[in-house]
């Protein structure tokens, strides 16, 4: 589901003289950006540097995500663009970012990556969303809002110093103006979200600052040490926040209390890290060739996501790019992912096969050349024969890379468009794909639905509750609520059927049509996430 970030307007950063499309590559982060190498590596080193920081405070011990699966950084020329991008999002928006399995995107204006002080708030932006895809990749229930969003704003507050150190809750300042101004919300209604639910006005109120002070007094504050690690492990065990929040923290009042106290402090504690305790993993930068860099602002907008008619008008810009450039793999990739967007199915499949002849290992070639032929599939007089090739370039794909996620869900999906029972094999393999992307929700409703369908209730309602408690979900949040209550209800459910249990049935392939670009994919630019 699309992740957005609604900040306020800043100026844009100019972008620096004689800079070129360079690719920066890690092991959780590529980054593209028209800028100077210093620029780029000192932005990647400080992307890196924070997860590291993350992962260390959090205690959190995570996989090496395969190379598709990392986090793309689209670096645009200013948030006009990003609006653009967004489908004329509102004069708010920012930046955004969009999970999806093996596609999660980032689009951000011009970033100034600094040391020392206050970072600028494309640097913020980002920062808070790669927050919120660690934790989900990391977490392992359903956190409700005020964690979330506290969490997040505790992170991105951070400070990147020359000596590789880095600062971390740092005061939000890019929250104090609604801490003190806008309308206030108190502990109570931060841990009991239907107190906050039922007070919840049209105006623009302090949420996000105050759940930023309540996480770092929990965290920092000193007199009450434990508790916050008390309160998840109640969550955890399957407390409601409400009831975890007055088993641990007591007299929410007086909570409250406390932390306005806390706010007036003269100085707040941070936690420094120095560079000895980091391990960031090692940056190597690309200069893109010609053909790249003339066809990158046409990948961009694919891989954001375009309507039919947006791709129809995308489509001739991208076929000129091609005809300039036609030894470059790269480009012909970009040129069978516009093909495919437009429906031009065989095109796509030609484009691809150039792409792969030319480069091997070009993965987004074999992904476009397997969705365009999973749509002829749909239209073949042989099924069986039409799905086997359709799955040909996933399985490439997967000896190419094999931890994947979209082979192994195309595995899946062959079953299901044929109207076939998948395998047990088919079956592991979905499951597989959400655990190597836990961030994308249009997998995990389909999890769901199949574990459903296969009377594994108790697994369902575990993979249901993050659904179901998305602070930023939505109509589909409601639906896996109403879901999960029934699945946990007592009541017998046998015969229970999936497609009728969730109606209205939520795109359960917003994973595949995203990275095709389609517009069939799902886009929360309405979800108003700050």
């Amino acid at each position: 589901m699309t992740r957005l970030l609604i900040l306020l307007a800043m100026l844009t950063m100019p972008v620096a003289a004689h800079a070129k499309w360079l690719e920066a590559s890690s092991d959780h982060f590529v980054i593209y950006a028209d800028d100077t190498p210093a620029d780029i590596q000192r932005f990647a080193d400080q992307l890196e540097r924070f997860h590291s920081a993350m992962a260390f405070l959090l205690r959190a011990d995570q996989q090496r995500p395969s190379p598709s699966n990392r986090v793309t950084v689209f670096v645009v020329k200013n948030e006009r663009e990003v609006r653009k991008l967004a489908n004329d999002g509102p004069s708010y928006l920012y930046a955004f970012y969009q999970p999806r399995a093996g596609g999660s995107i980032a689009i951000v204006p011009a970033v100034q990556a600094k040391t020392g002080g206050t970072l600028d708030f494309s640097m913020i932006a980002l920062l808070h969303e790669y927050a919120h895809h660690f934790q989900i990749s990391t977490a392992n229930f359903p956190q409700p809002r005020w964690l979330v969003e506290g969490s997040a704003e505790f992170f991105a507050s951070a400070r990147f110093d020359k000596d590789g150190a880095i600062m971390l809750g740092m005061p939000a300042e890019h929250r104090a103006g609604e801490l003190f101004y806008a309308a206030d919300v108190t502990a109570t209604q931060l841990l009991d979200p239907d107190s906050y639910g039922n007070a919840e006005g049209k105006k623009y109120d302090a949420f996000y600052g105050k759940a930023w002070l309540l996480y770092h007094y929990l965290t920092f504050g000193g007199d009450r040490q434990g508790q916050l690690e008390r309160y998840i492990n109640l969550l955890q065990q399957g407390q409601t926040s409400a009831e975890a929040a007055r088993a641990v923290f007591g007299d929410l009042d007086a909570l409250e209390k406390d932390i306005e106290k806390y706010l007036k402090r003269p100085r707040l504690n941070v936690a420094r890290l120095p560079a000895s305790l980091l391990k960031p993993a090692v940056v190597t930068l690309r200069e893109l060739s010609a053909g790249e860099a003339a066809i990158m602002p046409i990948r961009v907008r694919s891989q954001r996501g375009v309507s039919h008619k947006q791709a129809l008008e995308l489509l001739p810009e991208a076929q000129a790019i091609a005809a300039r450039y036609p030894q470059d793999a790269a480009v012909l990739a970009a040129l069978a992912e516009a093909e495919f967007d437009a429906d031009n199915d065989d095109a796509a499949v030609k484009a691809a096969d150039a792409a792969i002849a030319l480069d091997p290992e070009q993965r987004r070639a074999y992904i476009q050349k397997g969705l365009a032929l999973f749509n002829k599939a749909e239209k073949a007089t042989n099924e069986v024969e039409a799905y086997r090739a359709a799955r040909a370039p996933f399985v490439a794909l997967n000896k190419l890379e094999n931890d994947h996620p979209l082979p192994l869900l195309y595995y899946y999906l062959a079953f299901v468009k044929q109207g076939n029972r998948p395998s047990k094999l088919a079956i592991q393999a979905l499951e597989r794909a959400l655990q190597l992307a836990p961030f994308d929700e249009g997998l995990r409703f389909m999890v769901v639905q199949q574990q459903i369908n296969d009377k594994d209730y108790k697994h369902a309602a575990v993979n249901l509750a993050p659904l179901a408690y998305d602070p930023h979900g939505g109509k589909d949040s409601e639906v896996a609520r109403r879901v999960l209550d029934r699945l946990t209800s007592g009541e017998n459910l046998d015969g229970l059927d999936a497609g009728a249990l969730f109606a209205p049935e939520p795109e359960i392939e917003a994973s595949a049509q995203d990275e095709g670009g389609k517009a069939g994919a799902k886009d929360d630019t309405s979800n108003g996430r700050k």
